[in-house]
């Protein structure tokens, strides 16, 4: 039996249900996180309940437990449904409220939260991924993350439909990252990557990057990468939680190169792999 995580209980997930009048239903109002799994233990895991504070602060949304709890609750949910390697999904949303745009500071938040096994998508890692150059339609607020992923779900699908794994979104002429990835450039042995501005969602992996960079003794800096600058890359990169780090192979659209996996990237996967032991 598959248990999953409703408000304050861990229970079957055949016998739980949304509320009608979930705000996260109505609006996509709430916060998620998805935390990787090796061998039981969940990875970087005080990084991704920092990140769910920050976006809950950030929404003007209260945690109805302590962190603590959160933490007690997931690891709970991960013996429950004894998961090796994967990862638990967490969400919280508002509360819930008869569908109002002005929302109540009087509700109680709804945590959910379930878990999946997945391991290492290590042919992607292998053999790269492609991306599908494309604008970037979405708020302006991406360092929060927030379940209302519309702008990410529209591209994801038109880089499925272009025969991409990707996408590679960019501001005008400023590429800013994928659908659920971060991307990373590699030129003449310096990795550069957008800001952590409002432009981007810091993911927890791509922070993890800037930390085995320093160990390996790779330049890395957050700067703006312009589109059309793509093509003279000499490596490509991309990374997220469930991905871990894949390189790019080639970028469609409205912009177009090939590359092959490169040194740096391979050296970040390897230093990876050694920390979390994952493959």
């Amino acid at each position: 039996m598959e248990y999953v995580w409703l408000k304050d209980k861990i229970i079957s997930r055949h016998d739980a249900y949304v509320h009608f009048d979930d705000r996260g239903y109505y609006f996509g109002d709430g916060i998620y996180e998805v935390i990787r799994v090796y061998e039981g233990v969940p990875f970087l895991f005080d990084e991704h309940f920092e990140r769910f504070l920050r976006s809950a602060k950030e929404l003007d949304m209260p945690l109805p437990y302590s962190i603590t709890k959160l933490k007690e609750n997931t690891r709970f949910l991960l013996q429950k449904n004894d998961i090796k390697n994967g990862y638990v999904y967490i969400q919280m949303t508002r509360g819930e409220q008869a569908r109002d745009h002005l929302y109540s500071r009087d509700i109680q938040p709804v945590i959910t939260a379930f878990t999946k096994e997945a391991e290492v998508p290590v042919t992607k890692q292998k053999n790269g991924v492609s991306l599908l150059s494309t604008e970037d339609i979405r708020w302006l607020r991406c360092d929060i993350k927030t379940i209302n992923l519309l702008g990410n779900v529209m591209a994801k699908r038109k880089a499925e439909d272009n025969d991409c794994d990707e996408a590679l979104q960019h501001r005008g002429d400023i590429v800013t990252e994928g659908s659920s990835t971060n991307i990373f450039f590699v030129k003449k042995g310096v990795i550069y990557t957008h800001p952590a501005n409002n432009h981007i969602l810091n993911g927890i992996t791509r922070q993890y990057v800037f930390n085995l960079a320093q160990e390996e003794k790779i330049p890395i800096f957050e700067e703006a990468f312009p589109l059309e600058e793509t093509i003279n890359a000499d490596e490509i990169f991309v990374t997220s939680t469930t991905l871990e780090i894949a390189p790019v192979i080639n970028v469609k659209g409205s912009i177009e190169t090939s590359l092959q996996p490169g040194t740096i990237t391979r050296k970040l996967q390897q230093a990876f792999k050694e920390h979390t032991n994952a493959g």
